[in-house]
């Protein structure tokens, strides 16, 4: 953070200079980029889609078997086959997916050959794995959205039994849990703080991160209702932190005081009104949240700060099968990969 005027105060994106990237893409939920330009989407299917700058595509699939086709269901694309999920590189330039479907975390090179590194942790399934994250020091953080099977009671229940995961040098190991839906997690640019979305809590909640990979001081960050549910996140080089609240389909920013800014609304009021009703009545379905797709990116689910300059973004989504992406005022902070840093 900086102590220059906020460059997000008063700026809203112009949907006129919305474009799109990507054609024909499953459940393209997260988004990798690099500074060459290319793009890494995961994708329903069973893999990733790897997107050039020049707009190529290729489907590196990890293996099709179970994977979804364009005629997936709003239920189907919940509930998964194999669904990879949140993506990170690893030091050698190999993807890590964090698979919603295989409640698995595995490890996939760039021609597709993929392995399992981990199902259970000590004994016990993983649970409905959801989001993985390098950091400098190339140690792996993933997220477990929640250990209920099926794993949908959770979002009724406001079930507390989300984690935060490290895989480091020595092994697997849980190091932060209670949380209310656990997500996409972040570091801070000094890698001292780890900011952990809990989607059906709707917060931001964020602890201190030490050498050992211990996580203390937990605490919420920013208000701890976001009025909707956030689902991806990412921030920016000033300090302020991109939230996408899906369903609600709108795109906010939390900056380093705590305020709230809205950047982009794409929500149906009356079908947010009805989702709202649902979330909080416990009576959430498949259905009332197919009612709230949008119309940019349906189901925005992620954020991905790319380009040069690091200031294009690119807004994955759950129901969309392209990827919408803008240009933003402030650059994003750029990822470990970025300078080949993990």
């Amino acid at each position: 953070m900086t102590n220059y005027i906020n460059p997000l105060v008063g700026w809203e994106v112009d949907r006129s200079t919305i474009k799109t990237i990507g054609t024909d893409l499953r459940r393209p939920e997260c988004i990798l980029a690099e500074r060459d330009g290319t793009l890494w989407s995961a994708d329903a299917r069973g893999g990733v889609m790897r997107i050039g700058a020049d707009g190529s595509q290729q489907l590196i699939a990890q293996n099709a078997e179970g994977g979804l086709g364009a005629d997936a269901t709003p239920e189907q694309l919940i509930l998964g086959g194999t669904l990879p999920n949140g993506l990170a590189f690893d030091r050698a330039g190999n993807i890590l997916i964090a698979n919603f479907g295989t409640d698995a975390i595995e490890l996939m090179s760039r021609d597709g050959r993929s392995r399992t590194l981990y199902d259970s942790i000590d004994g016990q399934p993983l649970g409905k794995t959801n989001f993985v994250l390098s950091d400098s020091r190339g140690r792996i953080w993933f997220t477990v959205t929640t250990r209920m099977v099926p794993w949908t009671k959770s979002i009724n229940e406001k079930t507390a039994d989300g984690y935060v995961g490290l895989i480091d040098d020595k092994g697997i190991r849980i190091v932060a849990d209670g949380f209310v839906g656990t997500n996409e997690i972040r570091f801070d640019a000094n890698e001292e703080w780890l900011y952990v979305v809990e989607t059906n809590a709707r917060r931001i909640s964020r602890l201190r991160v030490h050498d050992d990979g211990s996580l203390t001081e937990r605490e919420i960050f920013g208000p701890s209702n976001l009025g909707g549910t956030p689902d991806g996140f990412a921030f920016d080089s000033f300090g302020n932190l991109w939230v996408t609240l899906v369903m609600t389909e709108r795109l906010i920013a939390i900056t380093p005081s705590g305020a709230v800014l809205t950047l982009l609304d794409d929500g149906n009021p009356a079908a947010v009104k009805a989702y709202d009703e649902h979330f909080y009545a416990g009576t959430m379905s498949p259905d009332v949240m197919a009612a709230c797709k949008g119309t940019i990116a349906p189901w925005m689910a992620s954020i991905t700060f790319g380009g040069p300059d690091l200031k294009t973004v690119y807004l994955g989504s759950l129901m969309g099968t392209t990827i919408p992406y803008f240009r933003s005022p402030v650059a994003g902070l750029a990822l470990p990969h970025w300078h080949g840093r993990v």
